[in-house]
């Protein structure tokens, strides 16, 4: 066992505010955050600046990440960059059969430390991290493809606060009950029965992380940090083309784990070699009691049918959907509509895919304006916003994978074409494949156009979906998320009776609405400590990032108890 450098009661007069601070902010859902946004706030304290954390990352180009982990079999790697960058890092092989009983041994001491104490320690990981944003910025940006500064942001402190607020709800849940309780129930004229019990929040066991290749620290840090503060041990299986941020966060979260007098194998790193697939033989194996997954409908399904040994937390995909009905905003509503249809070329979860129309068109402070009108004035709002080379470059990113090329390459097959997409060369990477989105215009009416709207094509896609009505697009809105799910729901309309059926829509399927958003508030973002990411309430996703749901079987108590006389 490590000794300790880091005891606890240092790191709870260190972190312990932070801690206070996440649990007012979970609790008032106002905004806060400790991890600052821009990059210029990072470079004092013993964090790393632009150039810092630049070097930081060409060093690792090229070399071998040896996180000391027991079982290491062969090293593997492979890693090529959306930017045509070969990254050339080599990752540690596990054998299973010994990591996974060596993950186990040091779970009664965490289990022990008791919740707060795991509480600080997450929070120590997590400043180590946030030391190194510029870092993991170019990590996140070389696997992921998006642009540097949403790779520094989402990647970096939106990740962080993500990972905090897990922690903050983690905490929440074991202290609801005391540690101790002194039981006494009266008995009339005999003595009164008394019995001392004691409740201890117990793990589950070794949780899974399965990690994504859009958003491998956001969409990571929630599960990994959820469960490490509940008492598990964390097996991180990094998206083969995306490991490198996980792998940097294993390394940190082991580094710590050793200081404060930890097991550093309560987390550890799973990569693959080519072509292997060891997801679903982890996902299986009765060592692992909780899986946390990113990914797509077809592989969450599995996991949820087949993982039946294991707690499954599932966010896949969906269609998401904005209804458009009128606007007192119009030129707010296209320019808004158009960075979510760019950002980060279509490829997050939250992406609208589906824009509802009335055909025979909307009123607009400019106006009535039909269906045709409204789509082309997207069009134009998108052309304008990317009309600029370097802009486009820095909103849209790389293509994550040739899939998602391939699904815009065939979109224009669909339908109408209201919006080509076109290449862009990107100044200081060649290799990258940047494109801006399709715009695709389909009638709702059409069978034959049902099916393209009606399934997901995730990435620069999306369609200008003709109804007959504003009932007949809060209809099909209802049916697509019972059907296909959503993370999202964005609504334009300035009358009470369409805005409240949209609404119920919204409570009946479970799904996260956003309304008139026409500023610098988009439905692809979500706050941490404020927002909920997903619902856990339609096919989209069977958990929330992050709600009391997401962390609360992660462990479960456990009671002694016994007679109470005689006790000292």
């Amino acid at each position: 066992m490590a000794t300790a450098e880091l005891t606890a009661h240092e790191l709870i007069a260190k972190h312990r505010p932070t801690l206070d601070q996440a649990l007012e902010a979970i609790r008032t859902r106002a905004y806060w955050s400790p991890h600052p946004e821009h990059p210029k706030a990072y470079g004092e304290n013993g964090s790393l600046d632009a150039a810092a954390g630049k070097a930081a990352f060409d060093a690792l180009l090229g070399s071998r990440l040896d996180l000391g982990q027991p079982g290491t079999d062969g090293w593997v790697g492979g890693e090529i960059s959306p930017y045509g960058v070969e990254l050339g890092v080599e990752y540690p092989h596990a054998d299973l059969d010994e990591l996974l009983p060596a993950m186990r041994s040091g779970m009664r001491q965490w289990r022990d430390a008791g919740a707060e104490t795991r509480a600080v320690v997450c929070l120590e990981i997590l400043k180590r991290i946030s030391d190194r944003t510029h870092e993991f910025a170019h990590a996140v940006m070389h696997t992921s493809g998006q642009a540097f500064m949403m790779a520094l942001q989402a990647g970096g402190p939106h990740a962080q606060d993500r990972g905090l607020e897990a922690v903050a709800y983690a905490y929440v849940e074991q202290v609801r009950t005391p540690d101790n309780a002194e039981w006494t129930k009266p008995q009339g004229k005999r003595d009164p029965l008394a019995l001392n019990k004691r409740f201890t929040p117990v793990p589950r066991g070794v949780a899974l992380l399965i990690g994504c290749n859009t958003f491998p620290t956001w969409n990571g840090y929630p599960g990994l940090f959820a469960s490490l503060a509940t008492g598990n041990a964390v097996l991180v299986k990094p998206h083969p083309r995306a490991v490198l941020p996980l792998a940097l966060t294993v390394q940190v979260a082991r580094q710590v784990l050793t200081e404060a007098g930890f097991d550093p194998n309560l987390v550890a790193l799973a990569a693959e070699r080519p072509g292997e697939g060891i997801a679903k033989t982890l996902a299986t194996r009765p060592e692992i009691r909780i899986i946390d997954y990113t990914g797509s409908t077809e592989f969450g399904d599995w996991l949820e049918a087949n993982a039946r040994q294991a707690q499954v937390y599932t966010e896949k995909a969906g269609v998401n959907t904005v209804v458009v009905d009128s606007t007192d905003d119009y030129k707010g509503m296209l320019s808004n509509l158009a960075f979510s249809l760019s950002l980060y070329s279509g490829q997050m979860c939250t992406t609208p895919q589906n824009l509802l129309i009335p055909r025979d068109g909307i009123r607009t402070d400019q106006g009535p304006k039909t269906y045709d009108e409204v789509v082309a004035d997207l069009a134009r709002a998108v052309d304008g916003l990317l009309g600029d080379d370097a802009r486009a470059n820095a909103l849209l990113g790389a293509l994550v994978n040739p899939d998602v090329k391939a699904r815009l390459e065939a979109a224009p097959g669909l339908g109408e074409v209201a919006l080509a997409s076109r290449e862009i060369t990107h100044p200081e990477f060649p290799g990258a494949v940047v494109r801006t989105p399709v715009i695709v215009k389909l009638d709702g009416a059409k069978p034959d156009d049902e099916a393209a709207y009606m399934s997901e094509c995730f990435g620069p896609v999306s369609f200008a979906v003709a109804v007959d009505s504003p009932a007949d697009a809060v209809e099909l809105l209802r049916r697509t998320v019972r059907e296909k799910g959503a993370m999202t729901v964005g609504a334009y309309t300035t009358d009470d009776e369409v805005e409240q059926a949209v609404q119920e829509v919204c409570f009946d399927e479970a799904a996260q609405l956003s309304l008139n958003l026409t500023g610098g508030v988009y439905v692809n973002q979500t706050a941490a400590f404020s927002d909920f990411h997903g619902s856990g309430g339609n096919p989209a996703a069977n958990a929330a990032l992050c709600d009391g749901a997401f962390v609360a079987n992660r462990f479960r108590v456990v009671e002694v108890r016994r007679e109470a006389q005689g006790l000292s």
